[in-house]
């Protein structure tokens, strides 16, 4: 397992989130909004800066975070077509910034989930899609018709590509109200087709806390995750901020600085306590070895 973070859960600033990254032991930035900019803004000679950027400070593109099929569920042939030109260029930009996966939603839900009607838009829009060596990642996303692994595998089976991978954010299910306690089922569930995780402590629906104050136990996800095996990144997704709780808005649209105030305290602060946290499951694995 290596340890990554989302850039601008530190700062808009790339230098100052590649600091505190490289300080702290981090291999990995997983590119959301630098610069103000969100990202399927940044334009092209931005995404070759970044990629630069990373390179020559040691860290690695941990994957890119567009706001790919997260949006309302296309009712039209014109919204399909839409939602698949901007699910090709947020490929370009994978590409161009050097990113082994993108990262794409499952659509906002209107009431229960409901990932059979996703997976039938979804089709449409992927069909007959060049990825161009980026892996395209399902997130298992709040608001999306996919909050919970349960509901992410009915989804991928269903729109039957076998190159979607699962990016689980256990976080995510909880705060979702869907799944208060995602471990260890939901793992077991999607054990097999998990390739990225994301990693963030709600405190139930009311907000995200400091890593390790929230429900869910991170000690015995990381524990079965390297008896497991699993080799891919965690990425924070602190979400937490000291002395205040980030809005819906903030939380469906994180980029700018309105979202990254303050979150280079908060995460240098989770960063040292996940770095901590795999560090003593790796002992306690190697000692039972």
């Amino acid at each position: 397992m290596r340890l990554a973070i989302i850039n601008d859960e530190i700062d808009q600033s790339l230098d100052r989130a590649i600091g505190l990254a490289t300080h702290l032991g981090y291999a990995g930035l997983e590119v959301r909004s630098v610069w103000n900019r969100p990202p399927h803004l940044l334009d092209d000679g931005q995404l070759r800066r970044i990629r630069e950027t990373l390179t020559s400070a040691g860290l690695e593109v941990a994957g890119f975070c567009p706001p790919a099929l997260k949006c309302a569920l296309p009712r039209t042939s014109q919204d399909t077509a839409r939602v698949r030109a901007e699910l090709e260029d947020a490929i370009r930009r994978a590409r161009l910034l050097g990113s082994p996966t993108v990262r794409i939603f499952s659509f906002f839900r209107d009431g229960d989930p409901d990932p059979s009607a996703a997976a039938t838009v979804a089709r449409d829009v992927l069909a007959d899609l060049d990825w161009h060596g980026v892996e395209p990642l399902v997130e298992s996303g709040t608001r999306t018709n996919t909050p919970t692994m349960r509901h992410l595998m009915d989804f991928l089976d269903q729109v039957g590509d076998d190159r979607l991978g699962a990016l689980w954010d256990p976080g995510n299910s909880v705060f979702s109200g869907w799944d208060p306690q995602p471990f260890p089922a939901d793992y077991t569930l999607g054990r097999e087709r998990i390739k990225h995780v994301h990693v963030k402590d709600p405190a139930g629906r009311s907000g995200y806390v400091r890593m390790g104050d929230g429900d869910l136990p991170w000690r015995e996800i990381l524990t079965t995750l390297s008896d497991d095996g699993y080799a891919g990144w965690l990425s924070l997704e602190t979400h937490w901020r000291i002395g205040r709780v980030l809005t819906a808005g903030q939380r469906d649209e994180p980029w700018g600085d309105t979202f990254s105030e303050g979150g280079s305290e908060a995460s240098a602060t989770c960063m040292r306590l996940l770095s901590a946290l795999l560090d003593d499951v790796r002992q306690s694995v190697g000692a039972r070895a």
